[in-house]
């Protein structure tokens, strides 16, 4: 049956991360596939935490996850703080229905109480290795009598819950990405659903949350194949209806290893400080392991919602691409307004110190209220002190909007604008095999040129009409039609920037205003002097 024929029942898929680490891509894809699929279907999607090991789950972690799904546009219809019948949706709080469930196993002999420590099941396990069998659960408890139970409880002696085994049949389940599935139920054996009748394992509680939640779809990572047959077993045992299954691609490294840091196995929120926007990792994510069936690779949440399909699912694993993601930001960057952009860059331009909003020195940008109005606040520079307006800053941002791939990238591009003194190597202005001695003459040159230029014509274009014909005047005779226009832009760039790769000298000019144009230029001839 297709995704989208199951029109008789009404499609709640769901996200159940585990609080005990920050959100990474991998967690942020079964989101967004599952939000996906609910949506395409006109279907629930709901959001509960597995918090089982109370030990690693932690509320920050819980609250980072939340935060990470809404800043996505990954909204969910029932869940944590969304109301809905059948909650609560953390699994700590759900005890009394785990324990039910747990009883009724133990009541009609599906379940037992095992008192093997951990050093005999691991004797054990290290034996069948030996023997080149697998390693299940010896049976060695399953079958006690309830007054050897009784005894043994009533002592003390620790003991887990483990679900009795009993299927002769292969497990056999249709995933709808990978097909048919079956699992033999020998090489499963009878396998720990709780430690105790009050704290069960995860494999136990996730299936009775699916059932009691309804959950017609159960999307999530590839690793989970090996948990989902003995996820039916317990639903056989309980008369549970079956959900459907579909497990997702690995994302691997480029060099096809595990996704580690280096490669891009870190927290959402990294990508978030680095200024990655949310609209091009819902698109670099959505095309890990999903092909829209087109050349096509520009995918807003909306246009997703349309196209989505598990159909279009590979089997194979997704290849992590930095540079893909690189691309996709820098678009997205490119298709922001001027202003947008720059609004979103004052939080890197602040903490680098760079500038400060003004009459607000201790205030960062990011702890203000959203409604202010950024466009009408006026900015300091840090080292100067000077007052600018917010149209001062979009001129900077706007020399570098079709270059950024990311928006922490601004500080190191733009910082020389907002320095009083730029520090950097004499040899740096040199262009080709120019000495120091032409170097000078040709900072000298731009100077007579500038000192001309009136203030109203102190503008990118004019700039250029002046000095592009003054650039075919220096440097060696060139047999060639056109003279390498280098030998003076080089120097000029650098004079102003400071740098070995910016913007252009005549935009730069443009922004800097001829007296600190001007200045630099001085710098910069006091500086070859000296070399």
């Amino acid at each position: 049956m297709s995704e989208n024929e199951s029109k008789t029942e009404i499609v709640r898929s769901r996200f159940a991360p585990s609080p005990t680490g920050l959100l990474h891509l991998g967690g942020a894809r079964t989101a967004l596939f599952a939000f996906l699929f609910a949506r395409v279907n006109q279907g629930i999607f709901i959001v509960r935490v597995e918090d089982t090991d109370r030990e690693r789950s932690k509320k920050e972690y819980e609250q980072s996850i939340l935060e990470d799904l809404r800043w996505l546009g990954l909204d969910w219809d029932e869940g944590l703080d969304k109301d809905g019948a059948f909650g609560p949706y953390r699994q700590s709080e759900r005890s009394e229905i785990y324990q039910k469930y747990l009883q009724q196993l133990l009541n009609e002999g599906k379940a037992f109480h095992c008192f093997c420590s951990e050093e005999e099941i691991e004797t054990y396990r290290q034996y069948q290795l030996s023997q080149g069998q697998p390693a299940v659960y010896s049976g060695k408890c399953r079958n006690l009598s309830a007054e050897e139970v009784e005894k043994n409880l009533h002592q003390g002696k620790p003991s887990i819950l483990r679900f009795k085994n009993e299927a002769a049949a292969p497990v056999v389940f249709e995933d709808l990405i990978r097909g048919k599935i079956e699992f033999d139920p020998k090489l499963i054996g009878d396998f720990p659903i709780a430690k105790a009748i009050k704290t069960p394992l995860w494999n136990f509680s996730v299936t009775i949350d699916d059932f009691e939640m309804k959950i017609t779809h159960v999307i999530r990572g590839e690793e989970h194949v090996s948990n989902t047959p003995k996820q039916i077993l317990i639903q056989e045992a309980l008369g549970f209806t079956r959900p459907k299954y579909a497990h997702l691609p690995m994302i691997l490294a480029p060099d096809r290893s595990k996704l580690s840091k280096r490669h891009g196995s870190v927290p959402i929120q990294y990508y978030k400080q680095e200024g990655y926007l949310a609209e091009s990792l819902i698109n670099f994510v959505a095309l890990l392991g999903w092909h829209p069936g087109e050349e096509k690779e520009i995918f807003s949440l909306r246009s997703l919602i349309k196209e989505f399909s598990l159909e279009r699912v590979q089997k194979s694993a997704a290849i992590f691409n930095q540079q893909r993601l690189d691309w996709l930001n820098g678009f997205y960057l490119r298709g922001l307004s001027l202003e947008s952009l720059t609004e979103k860059c004052l939080p890197y331009l602040i903490s680098a110190n760079l500038i400060k909003i003004a009459q607000e020195p201790t205030v960062q940008l990011m702890d203000l209220p959203t409604e202010e109005k950024w466009r009408e606040k006026k900015y300091q520079i840090g080292e100067s002190g000077e007052i600018v307006e917010f149209t001062y800053l979009t001129k900077i941002i706007s020399l570098y909007q079709q270059r950024l791939k990311k928006l922490s990238e601004i500080t190191d591009l733009t910082d020389f604008f907002f320095k009083e003194k730029l520090i950097y190597e004499p040899g740096l202005l040199r262009w080709k095999e120019m000495t120091a001695k032409q170097i000078g003459e040709t900072l000298e040159r731009l100077e007579k040129i500038l000192d001309k230029i009136k203030i109203d014509d102190w503008q990118k274009e004019k700039l250029g009409e002046i000095i592009l014909p003054e650039s075919e005047k220096v440097g060696p005779e060139i047999q060639t039609d056109k003279k390498d226009r280098g030998y003076l832009l080089w120097p000029f760039r650098v004079a102003l920037s400071g740098k070995e790769a910016s913007a252009g000298p005549f935009e730069i000019a443009a922004v800097l205003g001829k007296e600190k144009t001007m200045a630099r230029l001085k710098v910069a001839k006091n500086l070859i002097k000296k070399a």
